[in-house]
């Protein structure tokens, strides 16, 4: 069973940056994918970034796209997400996920993804 762990969010200014992390523990084996999806208060949990753990296939979201950077080291299990140039509409709690998908070009939806972590709180205020 896989075990995600996020961490690093807390509170900016717009314009700032934070890194979140995403660390992985268990038997990842029939993991290929990893995501972070974001859920604001009263929205639907909204993918952003995808990342194949060949780590030279990734998507992101229009909303996100030039802003936010996925990444991973493999020797530490983690997935990281840095997020510049951030906004007040940035603003949710973020989750990490991981499952096993087709390659896409899509981050795709919730429901493909078996695994999450419990989120972490980004807020950004104006």
């Amino acid at each position: 069973q896989v075990h995600l762990v996020e961490s690093g969010g807390g509170s900016v200014q717009a314009g700032g940056s934070l890194r979140l992390s995403c660390t992985i523990s268990g038997d990842n084996v029939m993991t290929n994918c990893m995501a972070w999806f974001r859920q604001a208060p009263g929205k639907e949990r909204e993918g952003i970034v995808a990342i194949y753990n060949t780590g030279d296939i990734t998507s992101y979201a229009d909303a996100v796209k030039g802003r936010f950077t996925v990444s991973q080291d493999n020797a530490k299990n983690t997935v990281y997400l840095q997020m510049n140039s951030l906004k007040p509409e940035d603003t949710a709690m973020y989750y990490c996920a991981g499952g096993r998908r087709h390659a896409s070009a899509r981050v795709g939806s919730p429901s493909e993804y078996n695994t999450w972590g419990q989120g972490t709180q980004v807020t950004v205020s104006s």
